[in-house]
């Protein structure tokens, strides 16, 4: 079987795979005016970190939805084993299964970047009311690279687009977002150990082939340290 990136993180049931994991998000969100009443919606859940993180710190009404059946299926393992009603669905995020204006904040860990954005951003405003915000962590091209540098790394990642900073605040606008709020993520030799003790939720069998891909994307990461960076940004 060929799998890819994600079926790698879905197979190993990787928690606080994005950038800077959950230490980083924790950050982020404390910045955020949460509380009991707040909707929140996070895309590409996973195995239901943050989503467990962010119904048990701030009481809020959270909704946890992701493409990948095995991924939703440990969020609601988690969930269960830590009894909270935390709604997770498997869904794509080009047609998300919420109402129009229903949600306060929409999260994004590294997801949206694994997407086609034409599609996504209309959606996630959308579900988005009136003073809604998207927060959202995701890979960004920081200089120029040949095609060839660029389609080694979009084929890796299946990512379908690979955007400069400036790319990224065109396609939010584009989509409808006014005020576009942008944090750079440089990660410390500490963060990213963090990181990498990301919480782990094995699925039975794990084939070679999946070692092999996450060595390659610990080699790409690596390699390319410079070209590829991070933001946070923060759109409303």
């Amino acid at each position: 079987m060929n799998y890819t990136y994600l079926d790698c993180l879905a197979l190993f049931g990787v928690g606080g795979a994005h950038p800077g994991g959950l230490q980083l998000t924790k950050r982020i969100l404390a910045e955020e005016k949460i509380n009991g009443d707040t909707a929140l919606l996070e895309v590409g859940c996973g195995t239901g970190q943050t989503a467990a993180y962010l119904a048990q710190q701030y009481g809020c009404s959270v909704s946890a939805l992701d493409n990948n059946s095995i991924m939703v299926e440990k969020a609601r393992q988690r969930f269960s084993s830590l009894d909270l009603s935390i709604d997770a669905k498997v869904g794509d995020t080009r047609n998300l299964p919420y109402p129009d204006k229903h949600f306060d904040i929409v999260l994004s860990e590294s997801v949206i970047s694994f997407t086609n954005l034409i599609t996504t951003l209309p959606e996630l405003k959308r579900v988005l009311n009136s003073k809604g915000r998207l927060i959202a962590i995701e890979t960004i091209l920081e200089q120029t690279i040949s095609e060839e540098e660029r389609s080694h790394i979009v084929d890796f990642y299946s990512f379908p687009q690979l955007l400069t900073e400036g790319e990224w605040v065109k396609a939010f606008r584009d989509a409808g977002f006014q005020r576009i709020d942008i944090t750079t993520y440089q990660p410390t030799l500490e963060q990213v150990d963090e990181q990498h003790a990301a919480d782990y939720s094995l699925s039975e069998t794990i084939d070679d082939a999946l070692l092999e891909i996450l060595g390659k994307h610990e080699e790409i990461m690596l390699q390319n340290k410079d070209i590829l960076g991070f933001r946070i940004f923060r759109c409303s």
